[in-house]
């Protein structure tokens, strides 16, 4: 998952990223411009970068219910399930780090025999919020999941001690596992919590990716389009591709869909306008109304009904 395959790589390197360089982006919609029109906030509010990309509420009430009127929600098992295995995945790669740390170059046996080993903390943690079925369901995809990804570390591990004899232990980790996970960002310039924390961050071809337990949505963009300029407001430097990734398992086997995004400026504007109208219903203290089409398991959905 968090490696790209060759077709993925050759899509990169000869289509998306040249693209990307070629794109006539607008300046004004550069998150270093962050301190003048369109992207400088009008509101005096911090909103969280989920509650300007998550359009499952098609009017927005449920941000509205939370930071107005300041009803708490329950976390619905779609969100929960998403959650578990967000972190586990997270998990995943800060123990393979620290093994690689821990035995270094010359115990690839022992990395091995103790990155197989599945931590399932973060299940057990909502184990109360599951039902049996569920937890059961989870666990099996926690053990598919760890299985694909650990493998891939493995034999990158491998290739590169194969061709790099004289490799230090520190660029061992760095190009063995390659991204950085749970990446705290300050996203205040733009109006966002200076407490943010993206998915992962690929090194070296700074490529936001940000990973989906649900069928995928349009608006899921956003999410990548937001941390893009918040990228780009804290260091000035242009990030410009996002990549979304759906993995799923369907009869024990794990699918893996990658949906690379460059972000233009109609991703841009459509994130600054989703921001702009939220700040506004928060500061205004502005009841959006209820939808005419409100999905089933939403966390307000009694609120509304």
């Amino acid at each position: 998952m968090y490696f790209f395959t060759d077709e993925e790589q050759q899509r990169l390197t000869r289509g998306i990223l040249p693209q990307s360089r070629n794109l006539d982006l607008s300046d004004d919609l550069r998150g270093w411009n962050w301190n003048r029109p369109p992207l400088e906030k009008v509101y005096d509010q911090q909103l969280a970068l989920y509650e300007v990309a998550g359009k499952y509420c098609p009017t927005s009430r449920d941000l509205f219910l939370k930071r107005v009127e300041g009803i708490k929600s329950t976390w619905n098992q779609a969100m929960i399930k998403g959650k578990i295995l967000h972190d586990t995945l997270s998990q995943l790669v800060l123990k393979a780090k620290k093994l690689i740390y821990m035995y270094g170059i010359d115990k690839q046996a022992m990395i091995k025999e103790n990155l197989k080993e599945v931590d399932y903390q973060f299940l057990e943690q909502w184990e109360d919020e599951l039902s049996k079925d569920d937890y059961l369901e989870i666990k099996n995809k926690i053990n598919l999941l760890w299985q694909f990804e650990s493998n891939k570390f493995l034999t990158r591990l491998q290739e590169l001690l194969s061709k790099q004899p004289y490799i230090g232990v520190d660029s061992l980790v760095n190009l063995t596992i390659p991204v950085v996970t749970e990446q705290k960002l300050d996203g205040s310039f733009l109006g966002l919590s200076s407490k943010l924390s993206a998915d992962a961050l690929k090194l070296y071809r700074s490529i936001i990716l940000d990973f989906k337990f649900a069928a995928p949505r349009d608006f899921h963009k956003l999410t990548i389009t937001g941390y893009a300029l918040v990228l780009e407001a804290i260091y000035s430097v242009p990030i410009t591709v996002g990549c979304l990734i759906y993995p799923k398992v369907k009869d024990d086997r794990v699918i893996i869909e990658k949906d690379f995004e460059i972000i233009d400026d109609h991703l841009r504007q459509w994130f600054i306008e989703e921001r702009d109208s939220k700040m506004r219903i928060v500061a205004e203290e502005i009841d959006p109304g209820v939808a005419d089409d409100c999905y089933a398991n939403c966390p307000y959905y009694n609120e509304c009904h």
